[in-house]
């Protein structure tokens, strides 16, 4: 197995470990809520330290409770995982999936995960000409004999969406073929009118949905590690079975309540993100030798028409500047000139912007 296709963005200590830079590394290639911690879960942490003297609760109770509540879920449908990865590999784990569909370009775990079943791997990819959008009768077309398909929504990394309309035209579809949907939601929350797009209200009318969805970017909590599945009671019962009885720390557990309960903060996210992502966007799409596709989520895909620069290298000279970004080369579906950014503050957008614009300029 090829490892290079499988480097994620975020991996800060990888960078650290290479140079003896002491000024503080701008990491543009993870896609994490650039509010940061929150008061209220940053509090909350502290106040539950004494408490990791004691196993943490193997059933979640608390935090699950939480969950159904907020995304109007049955608790019973709920699955808490050590991150969405996690489950991810427990799905596979347990389905053994003969034959596996991921759209590409898209997270590169959902390979990695079904490749450890021993699943046989179909790519359906998505047209650059057509901005990567998602062609929902094509795609309903690649489910025959398919056990298990893979849809980021929004998707990774390019922000596209399905409307909920057309998921369920995909679901379908996909039960006549016996095939289960991963829909993973895991930047659902970033986005603006999130419910013309969660498939949240579908899980109790489709047995072959399953709802993934990390808590790690929304509430920048990467370092805990807390992601859920939903999917129908039977399936949960299965992957409970198979998963380790602590998975969840205390601590992850107490920062996920308290970052569900913290509405300010999410309200505050999303008036945040959707303003900085837009001003980003416009100003990323003045710099020439840069296709910028337009977000939808707290991240952004660019691709380099400049054919003497490419990916890697725009990576490196960035680094020499202490900003990191995530080089796409090793996405299935995208070549050597893709880059992806995280949305962040107003003033550290304009510190990426102002090196990237004398990037190019120096090599006119």
């Amino acid at each position: 197995m090829d490892q290079d296709k499988f480097i994620h963005g975020g991996n800060i200590h990888s960078f650290l470990r290479k140079t003896s830079a002491e000024a503080k590394v701008l990491d543009f290639s993870a896609n994490i809520n650039p509010l940061g911690l929150s008061f209220q879960v940053k509090n909350t942490i502290l106040n539950s330290i004494a408490e990791i003297i004691h196993y943490p609760d193997p059933a979640c109770y608390s935090l699950k409770k939480t969950i159904a509540e907020f995304y109007q879920i049955n608790k019973k449908k709920i699955i808490i995982g050590n991150g969405a990865v996690e489950l991810l590999y427990i799905l596979c784990h347990v389905l053994r999936p003969k034959q596996a569909l991921i759209l590409a370009p898209s997270f590169s775990e959902y390979e990695r995960a079904a490749r450890a079943a021993h699943s046989k791997i179909n790519y359906f990819y998505l047209s650059e000409q057509d901005n990567f959008l998602f062609p929902t009768e094509t795609l309903i077309k690649k489910l025959k004999n398919i056990d298990l398909c893979f849809i980021g929504n929004p998707n990774n990394p390019t922000g596209n969406l399905l409307t909920i309309e057309e998921i369920e035209k995909i679901l379908i579809a996909a039960k006549k073929e016996n095939c289960y949907i991963v829909l993973d939601e895991s930047f659902i929350d970033f986005v603006k009118n999130d419910s013309l797009y969660t498939a949240r209200s579908l899980l109790d009318k489709f047995e072959n949905l399953i709802l993934l969805q990390s808590l790690t970017k929304f509430y920048a909590i990467p370092g805990l590690r807390l992601g859920f599945a939903a999917m129908s009671e039977q399936l949960i019962k299965k992957l409970e079975l198979a998963k380790d009885p602590w998975n969840v720390n205390v601590l992850a557990q107490k920062a996920g309540i308290a970052g569900l309960k913290d509405i300010e903060y999410q309200i505050k996210t999303k008036q945040f993100v959707q303003k900085s992502k837009d001003s980003f966007f416009h100003q990323l799409a003045n710099i020439s030798n840069l296709k910028i596709y337009n977000p939808s989520v707290n991240f952004i895909l660019l691709k380099i028409l400049n054919e003497t620069m490419e990916a890697q290298h725009l990576k490196t000279l960035l680094m020499k500047k202490n900003i990191l970004i995530r080089d796409c080369s090793n996405y299935p579906g995208l070549n050597n000139f893709f880059v992806r950014i995280a949305v962040k503050s107003e003033a550290e957008n304009q510190i990426l912007l102002r090196e990237i614009k004398t990037i190019f300029e120096a090599r006119r």
